[in-house]
Formats: C-alpha cells, structure tokens, sequence
C-alpha cells in the first residue's frame, strides 16, 4: 500500500471539473468527482495498476482512467504516490503541465 497525496493542480482539476459539469447538473457533478476519486484509491492498493502515460513514456507517470477522465500519477517511491493531473481525454497532455 501507498499513501496516495493530491497535488495542488490536481485539487485544482476536480474543483474545475466539479464546477464545469454543475452548471448543468450539480447532482451529475457531484457524482461524476466520487467517481474518478473513488477510482484513484485503487492506485493505493496497487500503484502499478494505470499504464505508462504515452506522450511521458517515463515508467514513474502513470494513469489511471474513470469514464472520459485520465488520472495521471507519479510513483515517487514504495509508499507513496502523487495525483497530478486529472485530464478530460479529449485533451493533449504535455509533460509541462504536470508541475
């Protein structure tokens, strides 16, 4: 097990998220954020469940997916791992943006 820590640009993606999808529905909101944090406990479990991120191509950045959201961690060392991004997957991810 891993203690999973959220990044400030990764408190910051749900908070965007969770503000963009309840202009139309708060409800929808709400459980659309449940689902992709309840999807990043299982990287506590084992934090060698996402793939390698492609565009990174660095075997420390990895995802995780939860419905059209990508959960984009690092494994810094045996016990913990950083949330840093949380990324619709019509998006590009550039390694830039995960500081």
């Amino acid at each position: 097990m891993v203690k999973l820590v959220w990044t400030e640009l990764s408190t910051e993606d749900l908070r965007e998220i969770f503000d963009y999808i309840a202009k139309n529905s708060v409800r929808y909101a709400s459980i659309t954020v449940n689902k992709i944090y309840n999807r990043a406990q299982d990287i506590i479990e084992n934090p060698y469940i996402g793939r390698v991120v492609p565009e990174i191509n660095n075997k420390a950045i990895r995802e995780v997916i939860s419905g059209n959201y990508r959960i984009v961690y690092k494994i810094i060392n045996d016990f913990q791992a950083d949330i840093l991004r949380i990324y619709h997957s019509a998006r590009l991810l550039k390694a830039d943006q995960l500081e």
